[in-house]
């Protein structure tokens, strides 16, 4: 079963870089963090931000870039801050030089799929920031673009709406996407990056763990 895996992960990651993305298998998150650590500082951006993911939060890479003196984090996720000036920011990494985010599922044809409420997440994904990368766990492979679609309906969106306990939506009682026209709803805009340009703008780091919604 572990080869079986491993050799879907290999295979994946082929995918992507025939469609011109850099990809990259790794065992964990720490190894996973390595990687990311790596590119920054071959990058050298002055300017990084990220958009919201449980796996990419699990690789720590955040708090390391925050603790690193040499970058300026713009963190669009504080908090503390009102929500107009989180927004504010989040418009801001836009122009970031480098931007860092997850994403909900991964075809192995390599193409990349988002379901995303504001559109914070998938807008630098697909312009602007010169440098992007995407972490994604093992489990956001999915056959093809039908079965990705189905995975942002039944599981991500779903499961994203249960971390926000303030939202009221249909699915947040169920379980289920009802396609609702709630002013929660967090299934507004969605996007599908089929192939990466400039080449290699976008390194996927593929974890061999199950990870994020």
């Amino acid at each position: 079963m572990a080869n079986q895996t491993a050799e879907k992960l290999e295979a994946c990651a082929a995918a992507l870089r025939r469609h011109h993305f850099e990809a990259e298998v790794v065992k964990d998150t720490e190894t996973a963090f390595g990687v990311m650590k790596a590119v920054v500082e071959a990058e050298r951006p002055q300017l990084v931000s990220f958009g919201d993911s449980t796996t990419m939060r699990a690789t720590g890479i955040i708090e390391w870039m925050q603790d690193d003196g040499r970058l300026k984090v713009l963190d669009g996720f504080d908090a503390s801050m009102p929500y107009d000036e989180r927004l504010e920011i989040r418009r801001q990494a836009l122009l970031s030089d480098l931007f860092i985010t997850g994403v909900n599922a991964i075809t192995e044809q390599g193409t990349l799929h988002w379901l995303d409420k504001v559109g914070n997440r998938i807008a630098p994904v697909a312009f602007g920031p010169r440098k992007v990368i995407i972490v994604a766990g093992r489990n956001k492979i999915t056959a093809d673009r039908e079965k990705a679609e189905e995975r942002i309906r039944r599981i991500a969106a779903p499961q994203n709406v249960a971390r926000h306990p303030g939202f009221r939506t249909p699915c947040a009682k169920t379980g289920v996407c009802m396609d609702c026209n709630s002013q929660d709803r967090i299934c507004n805009t969605r996007m599908e990056m089929l192939r990466c340009w400039p080449d290699k703008r976008v390194l996927v780091v593929l974890i061999d763990q199950d990870l994020g919604l």
